[in-house]
């Protein structure tokens, strides 16, 4: 401290004071080392402290442990493997019509003096369906039968005649020429007898047409004639319809119909007649598709001893062409597939496995597959859930 600043000695500190003594004996005043000592103290504590201590633990992360996510798989979304028979399907649809029909005509002419049958009616084969007038028919039946018998003398004469002529012929009592007359006649009598007689039947058989019959056992579909009515030869008089056996005329695709042949079973769904289900056998495949629909006509037997089918219902109809027994299929959605190969997800103790399959055939136009390597029992996802791989936990809901 210089003179011009020095303090009043009522003002200086112990430390002031020495140095003024030191400084009027001529030495130099001692300076404060204490307080650089401890800065430099603190100086080297900082120091080593950052360099010095120990590296702090590692932040401790709790780690949550994630529950196992359970998918939920509605029930409607399995399936359960079962040993099944799989069909191949070809899809027809046409009209029923009655096994047998009979279109009744007359074979006789005349005035219709009776009808005995309306349509609806039940009849039997050789019924009395419709009675002719045989008044006129009988009368010509005499007639013929009459000439026939005048043409039967005359020919019997004429054969007597000709015997007479051949023995004088032998004697030489007769010339050739007139045993010549004598065989033409009689052969021209006996052709005239021949003409007559397949006259007299021809008569006989117009009498009895003349009572019109059922041909067939079944019902009368129709009837187009009244009494009193005049008829010839071929008007149509009745429709005889047989039910107990109906004839399916159905249509199926040109490319489907290559695979029917007749014998092949059907399943056969007639409207109208909803939950109903009746089986027929195919009996004849048309080999020539209709022109402008491009179908071929299939025609099917179906049974009908109840009479529920109707001549014109409209049908559907499926036709088993393969048929296989003791497989496993599966829907098309249940199949997946990666780098190992085609596979399904099995339900198998809340856990879903990875069940490698093979593709044995498509059936039902690809909506089944069937496959190789599941068990009866076995239950597989069914559904298209991509968001379901095999190890997840799962759990059935309803629906």
């Amino acid at each position: 401290m210089t003179a011009a600043h020095e303090k009043p000695e009522w003002a200086q500190s112990r430390r002031e004071k020495r140095n003024a003594e030191r400084v009027a004996k001529g030495l130099k005043p001692r300076r404060r080392i204490l307080p650089w000592l401890v800065l430099l103290v603190i100086i080297a504590a900082i120091v080593g402290f950052v360099f010095f201590r120990p590296a702090p633990p590692a932040p401790v992360q709790e780690v949550a442990k994630e529950a196992p996510i359970t998918k939920q798989i509605r029930q409607s979304e399995t399936v359960t493997i079962q040993s099944a028979t799989l069909r191949q399907m070809v899809k027809v649809t046409g009209t029923l019509v009655p096994g047998q029909q009979s279109e009744v005509s007359a074979q006789a002419s005349g005035r219709v003096i009776a009808v005995l049958k309306r349509p609806g009616d039940t009849v039997r084969e050789g019924d009395v369906l419709a009675q002719i007038d045989r008044a006129t028919l009988e009368l010509q039946l005499s007639q013929q039968q009459a000439t026939a018998e005048a043409t039967r003398a005359q020919l019997v004469s004429s054969q007597q005649q000709l015997e007479r002529t051949e023995e004088l012929a032998r004697q030489g009592l007769a010339s050739p020429s007139t045993l010549e007359q004598a065989r033409s006649a009689t052969a021209a009598l006996s052709a005239n007898l021949a003409a007559l007689e397949t006259a007299v039947e021809s008569a006989e058989i117009a009498l009895s047409n003349a009572t019109v019959k059922s041909p067939l056992t079944g019902v009368v579909s129709s009837r187009s004639v009244e009494p009193g009515q005049t008829i010839s030869p071929g008007t149509p008089l009745f429709t005889i319809v047989n039910l107990e056996e109906m004839e399916f005329q159905a249509a199926a695709s040109v490319n489907s119909s290559a695979m029917v042949d007749a014998g092949q079973a059907v399943s056969v769904d007639v409207t109208g007649l909803e939950g109903e289900n009746f089986t027929g056998v195919v009996t004849r495949v048309n080999p020539v598709a209709v022109s402008g629909t491009r179908t071929v006509p299939i025609y099917i037997e179906l049974e009908n001893a109840e009479g529920r089918l109707r001549g014109g219902m409209f049908a559907t109809g499926n036709i088993t062409v393969v048929e296989k027994a003791e497989a496993h299929a599966v829907p098309a959605a249940a199949l997946r597939e990666d780098a190992e190969g085609q596979y399904v997800l099995k339900l198998t103790d809340g856990t879903l496995a990875r069940q490698g399959v093979e593709v044995v055939n498509e059936w039902e136009r690809g909506r089944l597959v069937e496959v190789s390597g599941l068990a009866d029992g076995d239950v597989v996802v069914a559904a298209p859930l991509d968001d379901l791989e095999a190890g997840e936990a799962y759990s059935l809901v309803e629906g």
